[in-house]
């Protein structure tokens, strides 16, 4: 009886916790909207209440590292049980990140309101981010739902973050050769763009988190990294 007792405690520590994963995902999705339509609207109010509300995300993500732990200390989990809390650790410390790289894309929309606007490039940076939130919006519920397939398949479309970075990244090139004035605009969103496809990075970490909670095992085959900025000599501004 005793036993049944302490593992149905287990179970509810468990369950707030994971509630609580849920809460903090949601949020950072919020921020990375609100991020990406700031920038395009140029809502420098909408840009303050992301950098305001990742205090939020940040002190979550602390109360869950502390319950987590809480949790191994006093239940002493079995293996399975284990490996769930420490990918809730795990899991929670990618969206941190995320919630950071969104405010700091937030960071540049009063910088980038009193420069001259580059056609086309906030809507783009939009269109990346909205995958990177629906990447986001998919994993965490193949982490709720337990499937490694959907997780899989996330990791797979990261591919298309990395290539909408490239094609941004080589407009911002061309913007900058044709105008000296577009310089400094290109450079605050071309620090916007590699924080979104950043961003894509963490989403793929958690995918792999939930695949290593299903399986036992993280993916055999590391991720294709699709950024080739730095070693295409076509795209890179370095001769």
């Amino acid at each position: 009886m005793n036993e049944k007792h302490i593992v149905s405690s287990f179970d509810r520590d468990l369950e707030a916790i994971q509630a609580q994963i849920m809460k903090m995902g949601g949020m950072v999705e919020r921020a990375i909207a609100d991020a990406a339509r700031s920038l395009e609207t140029r809502d420098e109010e909408l840009a303050e209440e992301v950098r305001r509300a990742d205090a939020a995300i940040d002190a979550l993500e602390e109360k869950i590292n502390e319950e987590a732990a809480l949790l191994i200390a006093r239940r002493a989990p079995a293996a399975s049980d284990l490996r769930l809390v420490l990918t809730v650790i795990k899991i929670s410390a990618s969206l941190e990140r995320i919630g950071d790289y969104a405010k700091n894309i937030a960071k540049r929309t009063a910088v980038l309101t009193s420069m001259t606007q580059v056609n086309g490039s906030p809507a783009a940076l939009r269109r990346m981010a909205r995958e990177v939130e629906e990447m986001l919006r998919d994993v965490l519920d193949a982490y709720i739902q337990r499937d490694a397939g959907v997780a899989e398949d996330v990791i797979a479309r990261d591919e298309d973050v990395d290539q909408m970075y490239n094609a941004i990244f080589r407009e911002f090139l061309t913007f900058m050769m044709e105008d000296a004035r577009n310089i400094t605009p290109c450079m605050h969103l071309h620090f916007i763009a590699k924080n979104t496809e950043r961003m894509g990075d963490l989403v793929t970490s958690v995918a792999e988190q939930v695949i290593y909670l299903v399986t036992g095992e993280m993916p055999d085959e590391p991720r294709p990294k699709g950024d080739k900025t730095s070693t295409d000599p076509s795209i890179s501004p370095v001769s």
